[in-house]
């Protein structure tokens, strides 16, 4: 029997009873029409369609094809409908459904420094913090579900995905990503630490092309948080990697040399650079020439953008023609479809182009002192500067435990040094000077207080109270005296005690660190300060060459110390902010064949540390040893704390729309991913 097709009206089906589909509600947040999503300002595809009782049709950028042809390497775009996922997430704008057009500009203030407040406007990950920050809701990933002991846990991925040079995206990137890069040798030649759980690696599967299952040697419920907050994307284009492989590619190495590469490992090198982290300078910057001749300029990414310029002077990008993102009209995002970003290391200079109304949003290295120069201009800009919440912005002093000058390291293990240089800073006048009396004198704990319920107020305020007197009677308790009479203590070998304290203003205010030299100086300890890179400061700390670090207390609010105990064991910190003790962490990774021996108590960080890990954040056991690992940190004073619980400010000009007042401004969320600049639009 043969049967006839025919269409139906939509007064025909309601009639025969069936539901009549309509266009799609242009739902916002401001306006949800009725509607409810079940994760908050955002719906999967079939979800909107079934609670909007519509058909949602897809438009695009009208410039789009114009935009991926600055992509190197990028073929002609088909439709919209074969670019776009077959489960594409539905966003609700803010305020309004925007429209196409105009350039986000930014400052960084190199290509590796100062840059993750614009890489965090284009980041992707599996999931995000919705702007409650409280709520993990989906992103790349369309769902996740974890077994009964929090051992395995199963990501479910987008059906139709695609790469941004039109490849599909499956769950073989994911497995890729993990057994063909962070455990590759020729990759990585020790396994990243912040990968390895209890010390071994995780068991990374697909099962199928939108199935990938992450099984644990340990319980690891924080590992979803990761995913929410962390910079680096589980995921990497095995079809375009893969072909420098020989395990995947038998003409690897020929092909590599082809390109110019002495090498297929160093073809991985050249695009890979062995990091998740994404501000790395890209091959146009490393090599535009080798670049242009391979013809792709950039990896392929999932992100919002991509990098098509780079030099010494910024990088600018454009919109990702296959982006997984539409709002609820059915446009592909962003609707914004260009970044500008330029490198200033001057403050002064970037203070300039703000007020002159060059930068469109600014979050990360605004501090407070910058905040009546800059409300005093406003108008001027026709831009809004405002504060915002901060989670560990506790700028910290970390005198170098295991320093390489023996006499220096036995000065800076003895505890009444720590407490002579902490009860020696005038944390109430930093706190009116620096942070215009917005903040509250703390000390340094490894946990944002704000952020978790096991700090209490006896340890944030241990060893604060201003006492220069008290301070010298510490310093002459442990023999230093000041024999010649000019102001500065001799150390026990006859050189006077001296400080190099070396700064990045990404990272501390310049005003704290003058303070804090001349109240060091007042007890008899010079400090000499020099400012310098992120770039040049990282390297320093990281070989171990400081007397000691100074940053921001981040990557220490809840979300962040449930899937990584960077800030709780030696040495104290990440790449990015480098801490001390990194002689104790070599004697930890040797077996104790090098390094320094630490003392007892900073032995059992790394148990207590791994044990916090494997429990659920907020429990009760939980809480018992965030409180012991707190209470180290301590009494050892590890890290001196000034000021916490400040507000900080960000701008944005006020062509910018669809911006919400964040609330909080924190790397620990990655700045700006859980507010949604892909529905930013620029008015015109």
């Amino acid at each position: 029997m043969k049967f006839k097709s025919i269409l139906l009206s939509g007064a025909a089906l309601a009639v025969l009873g069936a539901p009549a589909f309509a266009a799609c509600p242009a739902v916002t947040v401001a306006d949800m029409k009725g509607l409810t999503s079940d994760y908050p300002e955002q719906f999967e595809l079939a979800e909107f369609e079934e609670k909007g009782t519509c058909k949602l049709a897809f438009a695009e950028n009208p410039s789009i094809a114009d935009l991926n042809k600055k992509i190197l390497g990028n073929k002609d775009l088909p439709a919209l409908a074969e670019r776009l996922p077959a489960e594409p997430l539905v966003v609700a704008p803010y305020d309004k459904v925007g429209h196409y057009g105009g350039v986000i500009t930014g400052i960084s203030k190199g290509t590796e420094s100062g840059t993750s407040d614009l890489l965090s406007v284009r980041h992707v990950n599996f999931v995000r913090y919705s702007d409650d920050l409280q709520t993990v809701v989906p992103n790349v990933a369309k769902g996740w579900s974890w077994n009964d002991d929090f051992t395995v846990l199963t990501i479910n991925l987008r059906e139709g995905h695609k790469w941004s040079d039109g490849e599909p995206f499956t769950a073989e990137d994911v497995a890729f990503w993990y057994n063909d890069m962070i455990l590759n040798p020729d990759v990585y030649e020790k396994t990243p630490g912040r990968w390895l759980f209890a010390g071994k690696p995780v068991k990374v599967e697909a099962t199928d092309p939108t199935t990938v299952t992450f099984t644990f040697p340990v319980p690891t419920p924080g590992i979803l948080n990761r995913f929410a907050v962390d910079y680096g994307q589980p995921f990497q284009p095995k079809h375009f990697l893969s072909q420098f492989m020989p395990k995947y590619n038998p003409k690897a190495e020929d092909v590599a040399k082809e390109y110019g590469f002495e090498s297929a490992k160093a073809a991985v090198d050249f695009y890979y650079g062995g990091s998740d982290w994404k501000d790395v300078p890209s091959p146009l910057l490393k090599d535009g020439d080798k670049a242009a001749r391979i013809g792709r300029a950039v990896v392929p990414t999932l992100e919002s953008h991509i990098v098509v310029e780079e030099s010494s002077e910024g990088r600018k990008l454009v919109a990702n023609p296959y982006f997984h993102m539409v709002d609820t009209a059915g446009n592909q995002l962003p609707y914004i479809p260009e970044i500008s970003e330029i490198y200033i290391g001057d403050k002064e200079v970037q203070n300039l182009k703000i007020m002159n109304g060059d930068v469109v949003w600014k979050q990360q290295a605004i501090f407070l002192e910058d905040f009546p120069l800059l409300k005093e201009n406003e108008a001027k800009g026709n831009y809004t500067v405002s504060f915002a919440p901060t989670f560990g912005e506790n700028v910290f002093f970390s005198f170098n435990r295991t320093h390489k000058d023996p006499v220096l390291a036995e000065i800076f293990n003895d505890i009444r040094f720590e407490k002579a240089m902490s009860i020696a800073l005038n944390r109430d006048e930093i706190n009116e000077i620096v942070y215009l009396g917005q903040g509250k004198p703390m000390q340094g704990v490894p946990a944002e207080p704000k952020t978790v319920s096991f700090v209490t107020d006896d340890v944030m305020n241990a060893n604060i109270a201003y006492d220069i007197d008290g301070a010298k009677a510490l310093l002459a308790e442990m023999g230093l005296k000041d024999s010649d009479g000019d102001g500065t203590l001799e150390r026990p070998d006859g050189k006077p005690l001296v400080i190099r304290m070396i700064y990045s203003t990404q990272g501390v205010p310049v005003k704290m660190m003058e303070l804090v030299r001349d109240y060091w100086s007042a007890a008899g300890v010079r400090v000499d300060l020099k400012e310098v890179t992120s770039d040049e400061y990282r390297a320093a700390g990281n070989n171990n060459d400081l007397d000691l670090t100074t940053w921001k207390y981040d990557g220490t609010s809840g979300p962040a110390i449930s899937q990584d105990v960077t800030a709780f064991i030696p040495p104290f910190g990440d790449y990015f902010n480098p801490g001390t003790g990194f002689g104790w962490a070599a004697w930890k990774e040797t077996g104790g064949k090098e390094g320094v021996e630490p003392s007892a108590d900073i032995k059992q960080l790394w148990d207590l540390s791994e044990k916090f890990l494997q429990v659920e954040m907020g429990s009760d056991e939980s809480n018992k040893l965030g409180a012991e690992i707190v209470k180290i940190h301590v009494d050892n004073l590890l890290k001196i704390g000034t000021v916490g619980d400040i507000v900080a400010p960000f701008m944005f000009r006020n062509d910018l729309k669809n911006v919400k007042p964040i609330k909080a401004k924190s790397y620990d969320f990655y700045w700006t991913y859980p507010y949604r600049p892909q529905q930013w639009f620029m008015e015109q």
